[in-house]
């Protein structure tokens, strides 16, 4: 699991092994370099094309069935139109 800076504390590592997950989280007090930028920014990215879709960047919607319909949805078309940009 890739995390930054604010997550460095032991007891967040060791709750990650203990689930058997790789904790990649970056160190407090080194500098910048550690590599998670490249890996942080296909997230961003996503949040990005989903928050295209107005019901997603403002919540309306209070059962979370439907909310995760919406997201679901939304998923769908930004693979479409990725998927017809690429042929």
């Amino acid at each position: 699991m890739y995390a930054d800076r604010g997550y460095d504390f032991d007891k967040y590592r060791r709750l990650l092994w203990k689930r058997g997950i790789k904790p990649m989280i970056a160190r407090r007090g080194v500098a910048h370099g550690s590599g998670l930028g490249k890996v942080r920014w296909v997230v961003e990215r996503a949040f990005a094309w989903l928050h295209q879709f107005k019901r997603l960047r403002i919540r309306y919607e209070r059962r979370a069935d439907l909310h995760q319909g919406l997201l679901e949805l939304a998923c769908s078309l930004i693979c479409l139109r990725r998927l017809r940009t690429s042929f």
